[in-house]
């Protein structure tokens, strides 16, 4: 089977690249990325070009280029994880997340509808179902963002949708808890609480540390990924949660005790506008129809996250600096967007 992998230089993509690379020789990866600031081909050393991997830097929204690498790969199933995501940024440029998360999308549809792929599969995120206090969000809970971020990506799902009902499409959409793991970009909440920490920093939380997120291992959604590739059924959502619900105060002073740091580096700031105060993901359709649950628990996705900072300093290093940036234009010629 031959898959386009689009976002596959970014933290979750890249993940699931090296995962299908290591443990299913019978896929073929063709990775499509911007490589915008969260994009980082150090994600991916090790992994050699060839008949089973290519990398190609552009845009999803182009769709010159995506048409023609649908047609000329073979390709047989998109997965879709390009977005930008970062909320923050979000409210600060909303016009960005439009373009990548529903143009790119559309982009993507109507190439994978021409060519008649087998499978369209689109990673989305629980934001879209936005805040609750009390129970989980089901797959037939009602879309309710709050960001612009989850907004785009509440509208790239219902394209997706759209294609199915109208077209008939084999479309499958995913929507994950909050990933965390190996390479995800230091701008997040917990590498950047872990990387801080570790320079003796302040480590900034919004208003009182008390928004609670459910957390999952990014090799346990990889893992349900390809589950869902395999046997999801054509028109389906699948939540996928980690069932590890946690105040963001908690996860800092738990990530403090494990790195012996005091918890005066803790720094209370101004909350974000619109902020959640609650996720939390029923993933029960996952375990019922595909047999899908995480196995790796926070406590210990924790720790091997935490040792993974560790024994990487200079990979978070050279992107908080910019190194990262100059690497790019030095050897590649290329101008990475902020």
């Amino acid at each position: 089977m031959k898959i386009l992998v689009t976002g596959g230089a970014g933290f979750i993509g890249s993940n699931f690249v090296r995962y299908v690379y290591e443990r299913r020789p019978d896929w073929k990866v063709v990775n499509l990325d911007k490589l915008t600031y969260a994009g980082n081909l150090e994600n991916l050393e090790g992994i050699e070009t060839g008949e089973r991997y290519r990398f190609v830097r552009g845009d999803i929204a182009d769709r010159e280029l995506v048409g023609r690498l649908m047609e000329e790969e073979g390709i047989d199933v998109v997965v879709n994880f390009a977005a930008e995501s970062h909320v923050d940024r979000s409210i600060e440029g909303p016009e960005v997340f439009f373009h990548t998360n529903v143009l790119g999308t559309l982009v993507l549809l109507e190439a994978a509808r021409r060519y008649q792929l087998k499978r369209f599969v689109q990673i989305s995120t629980d934001e879209v179902y936005g805040s609750t206090l009390e129970g989980k969000f089901t797959e037939e809970s009602p879309l309710n963002p709050s960001s612009p971020y989850s907004a785009s990506k509440a509208g790239a799902d219902c394209l997706v949708q759209s294609y199915y009902r109208t077209y008939g499409m084999d479309v499958v959409i995913t929507r994950s808890s909050n990933n965390y793991g190996p390479y995800q970009f230091p701008e997040k909440f917990l590498p950047l609480m872990i990387t801080n920490a570790l320079e003796d920093k302040p480590l900034p939380i919004y208003g009182d540390g008390l928004y609670v997120r459910d957390w999952i291992h990014v090799l346990d959604h990889c893992r349900a990924l390809e589950v869902v590739i395999e046997e999801g059924k054509a028109g389906e959502i699948y939540n996928i949660g980690g069932g590890n619900e946690k105040a963001n105060i908690e996860v800092v002073r738990t990530i403090l005790q494990i790195l012996g740091k005091p918890e005066g580096l803790i720094k209370f700031v101004d909350d974000r506008p619109g902020h959640d105060r609650r996720y939390a993901l029923d993933s029960r359709k996952m375990e019922r129809e595909l047999g899908w649950q995480p196995e790796i628990s926070f406590e210990e996705g924790l720790s091997m996250t935490i040792q993974w900072y560790r024994d990487n300093r200079g990979w978070w290093e050279r992107i908080k600096s910019g190194a990262y940036r100059d690497y790019y234009e030095r050897m590649y010629g290329w101008r990475l967007r902020e």
